[in-house]
């Protein structure tokens, strides 16, 4: 059967793609179709409005070794649309499906709608400067980063659930394994964010940046001279093109100037706040919210409202 089928080996990923596949059911009128690994929650994608889940069974623990087993499964089924979660993994898995399937593959979708017989999606060019729009022929891949879209929610019905046998490869194995040391939490996931730039003059400032995110229950964030420059932060706070993207209910920022670089990594935030002395700072272009003074000043006397306001 040809339909619109999804993969992410992150489970919160995988619904964000029901979203954008129950979009795309709308106008082709062809059922959503999850695929799931083994071990993966499928009683939650189950819930989510999908037509189907298909889990593989296997016994390999790496989700990039499914690629050949995943690949064969569209085949059969004759998909016409596959959406991957665009993780580094899932990236890697949707680069082999398409070179397998003679597909064409769209990177990082923004958007995506079905017209004319193709899949038209839309991305981000050079930092953001640029909206790319591509139409792809049937049958079609497309990578969607994390949080594109909402999670689709549960209580939308019970799918039908099946397993797959799925020969995993083998020709890699794994040795061993090094996570990297993160500090802190994951601020792509941080619903308030608070960013400090080089408008601090120095380190012991970082108090003032760190009172006014505690009043605000907010994450402390940074633009990459204050991470890999100065070391102020880690560098997994660090935002920016080639650092975190964040996608918070609230982003402040404070003595960050917004070079485009930095602005690719917040510019799908819903509510953007500056704070700057330089009324010409290119973050004020991209702010809903900006007020021009001395950080010195402003910060104590909003972290100080904020407080009271909780009180």
């Amino acid at each position: 059967m040809s339909g619109i089928f999804i993969y992410s080996e992150d489970g919160a990923v995988a619904r964000q793609l029901v979203t954008a596949g129950l979009g795309l059911k709308e106008s082709m009128n062809q059922p959503v179709v999850a695929i799931a690994l083994p071990g993966a929650d499928t009683q939650a994608l189950a819930a989510t409005g999908v037509d189907k889940v298909v889990q593989l069974k296997g016994d390999n623990a790496w989700p990039e070794s499914y690629a050949g087993a995943i690949c064969d499964y569209l085949a059969a089924e004759g998909a016409s649309v596959v959406l991957v979660g665009g993780t580094p993994r899932g990236k890697d898995v949707a680069a082999r499906i398409a070179a397998r399937l003679g597909a064409g593959l769209v990177t990082d979708a923004q958007s995506l709608c079905f017209a004319e017989g193709a899949v038209e999606t839309t991305r981000m060019m050079y930092g953001g400067l640029a909206l790319c729009t591509e139409r792809v022929s049937l049958p079609a891949l497309v990578t969607v980063p994390p949080r594109g879209f909402e999670e689709a929610p549960a209580g939308q019905g019970a799918a039908e659930q099946v397993t797959v046998e799925a020969a995993a490869d083998g020709r890699v194995a794994i040795s061993d394994v090094c996570p990297t040391e993160r500090q802190g939490v994951d601020i792509s996931a941080a619903e308030r964010i608070v960013c400090v730039g080089r408008g601090l003059a120095k380190r012991e400032d970082m108090t003032l940046a760190e009172a006014l995110a505690a009043s605000l229950g907010a994450e402390l964030a940074c633009s990459r001279g204050i991470a890999e420059d100065y070391h102020w932060l880690p560098v997994e706070r660090y935002i920016g093109i080639s650092g975190q993207k964040v996608k918070p209910e609230l982003y402040l920022s404070v003595g960050v100037s917004g070079q485009v670089q930095h602005v690719a990594g917040i510019r799908d935030s819903r509510i953007i706040v500056a704070i700057d002395s330089n009324e010409k700072a290119p973050i004020f272009q991209a702010a809903d919210y900006g007020i021009v003074g001395d950080l010195y000043e402003i910060v104590p006397l909003l972290a100080s409202a904020l407080a009271r306001k909780a009180a």
